[in-house]
């Protein structure tokens, strides 16, 4: 018995891994047969199957359409039957894929983030009135912590201004305007405060689980 055993290193290449190699072993046997009218006699016994073995298929829109590409695909494109669908090719599956386009963003002031771009492109679409006006101060008021995330110091309310006049193209013009936004001292205090709070429940997290850990257990 032992010599009789087989090692997955030593048996056929599965194709398609997920159908198991009983399945594989179908195909093949498929492919065999000397007759056309057998083969897709065999052929649609091997796609009821694959569609019991793959359920999740069935919410698929072209799920027969699947199934049959991967009959041939199992079968190395040698199954000689006739298909309801398109023959899928050799070529064609071996095509590399096109290379994705990825957005290439390059922002003069990379501190602010492509977010902010998004907003002031938005914000440019809304009718003039008070709720665009406190869209434009929101922006600029973010706009301001997001520098201040950069440069720890401070920034007047003018540099922010004068960013956002730039990054909408003259389109937004606060340069002249009388509104204060918020402090820097208050930004900073908020990110402070907030990093403390994290770092005060971690703090009691590690408490409990060491008190936890002191405890005899018999």
């Amino acid at each position: 018995m032992i010599d009789n055993l087989e090692y997955n290193t030593e048996r056929e290449h599965l194709i398609i891994p997920e159908y198991g190699r009983h399945l594989q072993k179908m195909i093949n046997h498929a492919k065999t047969r000397e007759t056309k009218e057998e083969r897709e006699k065999l052929a649609k016994s091997i796609i009821a199957v694959m569609g019991n073995l793959q359920p999740h298929l069935r919410d698929v829109a072209d799920f027969q359409h699947k199934l049959w590409d991967q009959l041939f695909i199992m079968s190395d494109f040698e199954l000689d039957v006739e298909s309801p669908y398109p023959k899928p090719s050799r070529e064609l599956l071996s095509e590399r894929p096109a290379p994705l386009k990825y957005p290439q963003n390059h922002p003069k002031y990379r501190f602010y983030g492509n977010n902010i771009k998004t907003m002031i492109d938005v914000a440019n679409t809304w009718e003039d009135g008070e709720l665009k006006e406190a869209l434009l101060y929101t922006i600029a008021n973010h706009m301001k912590k997001c520098f201040l995330n950069w440069n720890k110091d401070t920034v007047e309310d003018a540099v922010i201004y004068d960013h956002l006049f730039e990054l909408s193209n003259g389109k937004i013009d606060l340069r002249n305007s009388k509104e204060d936004l918020s402090d820097s001292g208050s930004l900073l205090r908020s990110k402070g405060k907030y990093n403390n709070s994290n770092n005060t429940n971690n703090n009691s997290k590690k408490k409990k689980n060491t008190n936890h850990r002191s405890r005899k257990r018999y």
